[in-house]
């Protein structure tokens, strides 16, 4: 059963594919919904009949240096004349006269993702404005078993816009910041985190991402960062997730990789990351989490890659450190840091995004375990002791022998990494 056109209202015009019929008119936004408007239009139904409007909660984000300057937000609908929220929005935030040497960040909260006429429009946009940047969180997919409407998703992703399902998490961020809740909690309706998991795998298929998400007890398991394995046994292997960022924050790429035979995730990165060719006019960011420290052979390789590359930062954060009484894998950490890497120990703060990112959260808030916390400042304060200046003592000989592979770091691994 198809849903009814969530944008048509009566007496209204439609140009062809759902678009608007004339250029929209100024209009300006909401400050609040209402807890019924939200609790029905929100509602991430798979097929969600007599849902006759769109709204769009927005947020937006002036920035200065890379750092939030001031913000804006507010609620859009669709209005009496043929002017879907998304080109309502654009008309209203046109008219605000865009500085060109300021840079903009824009959420979207949609009840129903963009049509193809609106995704034609948006894209258009972003291309003639580079430094407006655009994440889209969406309740529902709009027709998405139809090529057009997935072509119209697939060419906003091209012009750098971020397409989401909404969460539990961001339902309730919505809640909070958008609804006249009058005090009232959030409460998830029946299905929610079921009809998520659907409509995350849809998009998936449209937008043609290939990264799997890591299973919870997969992540609790191999990014535990507890001095011994927990009951029952079971092997600690090398997980490396990255995610690749401009340096306003927007995320370009991301994904995830695991030790292959012979080949170390962070090989497999490196072979990643140089397979997208990236504009060496432009300055990225990339973080990485990795359930193991790298290696002295991957150290080596991880330096290789970033030299040369003036326009890339590294930031490695790890949970925790492969054997780090061994001198030649404290010669590797001190290595990358001569090459200005960033080398950390993951904290609650590193555990909470990485979840978030990498892993098939079902919309369930990160839990810590127990002492978390603690060991992640006793693994610290180990890493410190590894980079301090004092235990750098023939540093160049180090570095010699790493490359000469003297001791051989095979014969070190053990079935952990």
């Amino acid at each position: 059963m198809e849903p009814q056109h969530p944008r048509q209202r009566a007496g209204m015009g439609l140009a062809s594919k759902g678009g608007c019929s004339q250029r929209p008119r100024i209009r300006h936004p909401v400050e609040w919904l209402d807890r019924q408007t939200f609790s029905f239009h929100f509602r991430n139904l798979r097929f969600a009949n007599g849902r006759n409007y769109t709204y769009l909660c927005y947020q937006v984000e002036r920035l200065k240096h890379c750092s939030p300057d001031s913000s804006d937000w507010g609620v859009f609908q669709n209005w009496v004349y043929p002017c879907h929220a998304e080109l309502c929005f654009l008309s209203w935030f046109r008219a605000k006269k865009l500085s060109s040497y300021e840079q903009y960040h824009i959420t979207w909260f949609l009840s129903w993702s963009p049509c193809l006429s609106c995704a034609e429009q948006v894209a258009a946009f972003l291309k003639e404005n580079r430094n407006v940047r655009l994440s889209i969180f969406a309740a529902r997919l709009y027709y998405f078993w139809k090529p057009d409407y997935q072509h119209g998703l697939r060419l906003l992703r091209h012009q750098r816009a971020w397409v989401r399902i909404m969460s539990f998490r961001d339902f309730k961020y919505c809640w909070e910041n958008f609804v006249y809740n009058q005090g009232m909690p959030f409460e998830p309706w029946k299905k929610l985190r079921k009809n998520y998991q659907f409509l995350v795998a849809k998009l998936h298929e449209i937008l043609g991402n290939t990264m799997n998400l890591l299973k919870t007890n997969i992540f609790r398991q191999q990014f535990g960062n507890q001095l011994r394995v927990p009951q029952p046994c079971y092997r600690r292997k090398t997980y490396l997730c990255y995610q690749l960022k401009q340096l306003d924050g927007f995320t370009l790429d991301k994904g995830c990789f695991q030790n292959k035979k012979q080949r170390h995730a962070e090989i497999r990165f490196i072979d990643k990351i140089t397979s997208l060719n990236l504009d060496p006019n432009q300055r990225y960011k990339i973080i990485c989490y990795v359930t193991w420290s790298p290696c002295p052979a991957c150290a080596g390789e991880l330096v290789d890659f970033i030299n040369g590359r003036d326009n890339l930062s590294l930031q490695i954060f790890a949970s925790r450190l492969y054997f780090h009484w061994v001198k030649v894998f404290q010669r590797g950490l001190q290595q990358l840091q001569a090459a200005q890497v960033s080398v950390a120990v993951m904290t609650r703060s590193e555990f909470e995004d990485c979840w978030e990112e990498f892993v098939d959260n079902q919309g369930m808030p990160f839990e810590s375990w127990d002492k978390l916390e603690q060991y992640s400042e006793s693994i610290s304060r180990r890493l410190q002791r590894i980079l301090s200046p004092s235990n750098w003592n023939n540093l160049e000989d180090s570095f010699r022998d790493l490359r000469l592979g003297s001791p051989s770091p095979s014969s070190l691994r053990s079935d952990s990494r």
